[in-house]
């Protein structure tokens, strides 16, 4: 089943710049044949889940055999009977984007008084005061 990941593997404790360890896991999903794509904070991966989640396992083995302890965070979308997610949701997002309506030249901009009071009630809502 199609299946498409967003996945951050990073080492831990390795001191501050984990550049070349990010490297050294990037390289093995890259390598898979699958489409993936890197972000500053995460690689997207699609294909069927099997062939996925051995890439996941393969990519995070490359730093935890090295006896690194190793973070993963994972996120996965599931969505029978579609291809190309990776690029497709990306598509149908820009065409949402552009069948927006534009305001109205009625409506005016929130001031900062209508934002602040907005924030002040959200942190309300999750017990924080000022």
């Amino acid at each position: 089943m199609n299946t498409l990941v967003a996945v951050a593997i990073a080492p831990v404790g390795v001191g501050d710049e984990l550049s070349a360890h990010v490297a050294e896991v990037v390289k093995i999903i890259r390598e898979s044949g699958l489409p993936n794509k890197t972000s500053s904070m995460f690689t997207e991966i699609e294909g069927d889940w099997d062939a996925v989640m051995d890439v996941v396992k393969r990519a995070t083995f490359v730093l935890a055999e090295k006896g690194i302890r190793t973070e993963v965070v994972l996120k996965a979308d599931i969505r029978p009977g579609f291809e190309s997610m990776m690029d497709g949701k990306i598509d149908r997002l820009n065409e949402a984007l552009n069948a927006q309506p534009v305001a109205s030249p009625q409506s005016k901009p929130a001031t900062q008084e209508d934002v602040q009071a907005r924030v002040t009630a959200a942190l309300g809502r999750f017990g924080v005061r000022k």
